[in-house]
């Protein structure tokens, strides 16, 4: 403990050193440095001004502390009464300064790139992948997000293969980074006429989506491939050479889009798609070097995990990270998955701060 005070105090006098050096006007005619040092002084900000509570919570138990010890019975009571208070503000500060201390996620604010595809289960699996594809739809629609298609490949039944898509908005990744991993649904297939309960699987993989001076793109090491649309016509998508196969050597990568007119959007598609794959591999290789402690946490994005089971008879759904189970099926399936994505969220926060704790002990 007194070493992460310790950590966060240094932090509060750095906070005040920028603060004097702005209003410095060697430092006020350079606007370069200026900005630099700004941008500093509010990623710190709000620690500083935490600690800086905390530090007068201190300073007020100690003196009610020493209250204890008065004559008075009428000052000892209040003195207790005080005492209760300040511990528990002290405890919140503490945690605050904690949560606070921990490195911020630059994939965070990012807009995301899911991909749903079918798994074990046939006609089955790609019926309830459909159904996870209108399930982030109708969640995005209510965060006032923007969804933008860039691959269906669906399965002619009302199923999907596989459903590429985007969500764009401030903090998409955060949300939505628990969402990776393996979708299991229990439930009898329309199909089945025995009235046997099937279990399917979906994947589901949130990629943060990768910007051009995130991933650099060697245009040697890409093969491009035209081809005809298949799959419902309409408005010349499937009478024309406008599909693109982009394969990218190094990885083996394969990404296919053809939902668009003309070949210079379905490019355009492919290569956003692929630029988040390639993100996605270097952020793994970094996690792996970090070692197996982070690469436990819950935001590791393991697509093998089984992550949630959805049983439709008991309109049960359960997340196995958490241990969490809400007979609420209807209102998830619509979209209803804060409940799982909080809970999710500050169980990552518990063990980033437990091995912070550690490496400061």
């Amino acid at each position: 403990m007194s070493n992460i005070i310790d950590r966060v105090a240094k932090i509060a006098d750095r906070f005040d050193e920028l603060t004097e050096l702005m209003a410095d006007p060697a430092v006020a005619a350079d606007f370069s440095r200026l900005s630099e040092i700004d941008r500093e002084r509010q990623e710190i900000e709000d620690l500083a001004a935490t600690y800086r509570r905390f530090a007068v919570v201190e300073s007020q138990l100690a003196e009610n502390q020493l209250l204890l010890e008065d004559a008075d019975a009428e000052m000892r009571e209040l003195a207790e009464l005080e005492l209760e208070s300040l511990s528990a503000e002290r405890e919140e500060l503490d945690q605050q300064m904690k949560a606070l201390l921990l490195p911020k996620d630059p994939k965070d604010e990012k807009n995301v790139i899911v991909e749903i595809r079918a798994g074990t289960g046939g006609e089955e699996a790609g019926l309830f992948a459909a159904e996870l594809y209108r399930m982030y739809l109708r969640w995005a629609e209510a965060h006032r997000y923007k969804t933008e298609e860039l691959s269906l490949n669906d399965t002619g039944i009302g199923g999907l293969k596989e459903a590429v898509f985007a969500i764009k908005g401030k903090g998409a990744y955060s949300k939505l980074k628990y969402e990776s991993g393996v979708h299991r649904v229990q439930r009898v297939p329309v199909t089945e006429s025995a009235g046997r309960i099937h279990t399917s699987a979906a994947t589901v993989a949130v990629l943060p989506e990768a910007d051009e001076i995130d991933v650099e793109v060697n245009d040697n090491d890409i093969r491009i491939d035209i081809f005809r649309s298949s799959g419902p016509g309409g408005q010349s998508v499937n009478t024309t050479d406008s599909a693109v196969r982009l394969t990218h050597l190094p990885t083996g990568i394969v990404i296919s889009c053809q939902d668009e007119k003309s070949q210079l959007q379905n490019k355009l598609k492919a290569m956003r798609i692929l630029r988040s794959r390639l993100y996605e591999i270097e952020e793994q290789k970094r996690t792996d070097e970090l070692g197996a402690a982070r690469r436990s946490q819950i935001g590791s994005g393991d697509r093998s995990e089984k992550i949630r089971t959805y049983n439709f008879p008991q309109s049960r759904v359960t997340d196995h990270r958490i241990n969490k189970t809400v007979y609420q099926l209807d209102a998830v399936m619509n979209g209803d998955l804060d409940e799982f994505i909080e809970e999710l969220s500050a169980q990552d926060q518990a063990q980033r701060l437990e091995a912070m704790s550690a490496e400061l002990a």
